[in-house]
């Protein structure tokens, strides 16, 4: 049927829209700043760059699960408390 959508575009579609219309607030900027740590200093720990960092702590890089992960157990805090999602 003409214009009838398979569940798997429907979930496509939605997945795209909720893509863009979330965003991630961090709280590594506060937990750094708490443990002492400079960006390149967490960053060195992490094995990723300052820039990576700085992207994160700015809103504009939502990291990879492992990332998020390794930032977790480092700050020894869940990911949930780390992160959280907001929708615009």
């Amino acid at each position: 049927m003409e214009g009838d959508y398979g569940v798997g575009q429907v979930d496509l579609t939605l997945f795209m829209v909720t893509s863009i219309l979330v965003t991630m607030k961090s709280e590594v900027c506060s937990l750094r700043t708490a443990a002492g740590l400079s960006q390149g200093a967490l960053a060195a720990a992490l094995g990723v760059s300052r820039q990576t960092i700085n992207a994160i702590e700015t809103g504009r890089y939502d990291p990879s699960l492992r990332l998020a992960a390794q930032l977790s157990r480092y700050f020894e805090q869940s990911i949930e408390e780390i992160f959280d999602v907001e929708e615009r």
